[in-house]
């Protein structure tokens, strides 16, 4: 059978706020989610270390970041792909 494999991997799509360190970028991850008691749609955010290898993204760029096995204390995810390179400030 040669059926195409879907990966179980959790994907994000996020912006780099931070290039600082060796190998690893900081990516930003904003969502809107209705608050559970009054209803209103509010904004939450999280942050994640991502490995980047080669050390390809820059601040700003927005990213996609696929969950792997633990690489360090903090990093559990890897930068897969640029969405969108980051503007001219």
């Amino acid at each position: 059978m040669t059926e195409a494999k879907t990966s179980l991997k959790r994907t994000l799509i996020g912006k780099v706020v931070s290039d600082k360190r060796a190998k690893t970028v900081t990516v930003l991850i904003e969502r809107r989610v209705k608050h559970e008691l009054y209803g209103k749609i509010v904004g939450k955010s999280s942050k994640y270390h991502a490995h980047d290898e080669k050390g390809e993204y820059k601040l700003g760029d927005i990213i996609e970041i696929t969950e792997s096995r633990p690489i360090s204390k903090t990093k559990n995810w890897v930068a897969s792909r640029l969405v969108e390179k980051a503007g001219l400030v």
